[in-house]
């Protein structure tokens, strides 16, 4: 049988160590929506403050530790599971973790704050239309998506369940990107300043 094993340095430690406390940012929303743009802007603002932070990407996780699996609704699933997980033992390890992941479903979003659930958290909903975000394509993946050369693309071939009630909403087509990481910048003050080290 498997028991939690317990260590001499807590997340309580690491916090008051760190001269801040441990959270996880999960940013969601369609493909080109601003994600990761937020993502890097925001980790770049907090690490020059001396923050500890770190970066967990949806397309940099399906290289690694994600690569063997594909896009069907289960799979996208178990996806953002093992994502959770490791962000959950991140923020336990005392970093600030900003997660940049489509999460198209409310129950992947139920699934993230039930692993996160002893984390401090926020649900970060990146809003931005489908047509400005086929407009932006990045990537080129809804012209691919279009042709039939990606199957369940997320907004063409696949759904997005807009979410009932996430923390922080930024709209990426009203707000420019500093706005936008301001605004989620606030969001982990508030947290701080509710959960004193």
């Amino acid at each position: 049988m498997i028991k939690k094993q317990d260590f001499l340095i807590d997340k309580a430690k690491r916090a008051s160590h760190n001269g801040h406390i441990s959270c996880v940012v999960w940013l969601f929303g369609l493909s080109g929506s601003g994600k990761s743009a937020i993502a890097n802007s925001l980790e770049k603002k907090l690490f020059e403050l001396g923050n500890h932070t770190y970066v967990l990407d949806g397309d940099n996780t399906r290289l690694g530790l994600n690569k063997d699996l594909g896009f069907t609704a289960v799979e996208r699933l178990e996806n953002v599971r093992r994502a959770a997980e490791v962000a959950n033992l991140m923020a336990e390890a005392g970093l600030i973790v900003i997660c940049s992941f489509i999460t198209p479903y409310e129950e992947q979003r139920e699934l993230v704050k039930q692993i996160l659930i002893n984390q401090h958290s926020l649900q970060v909903f990146v809003d931005c239309s489908i047509e400005t975000c086929e407009k932006r394509d990045p990537k080129g993946l809804y012209e691919k998506a279009r042709s039939g050369e990606i199957k369940n693309f997320t907004g063409i071939s696949d759904s997005f369940e807009r979410p009932a009630d996430p923390d922080i909403i930024v709209n990426t087509e009203n707000f420019s990107l500093n706005e936008c990481v301001l605004l989620v910048a606030e969001g982990i003050l508030r947290l701080s300043t509710q959960n004193k080290i």
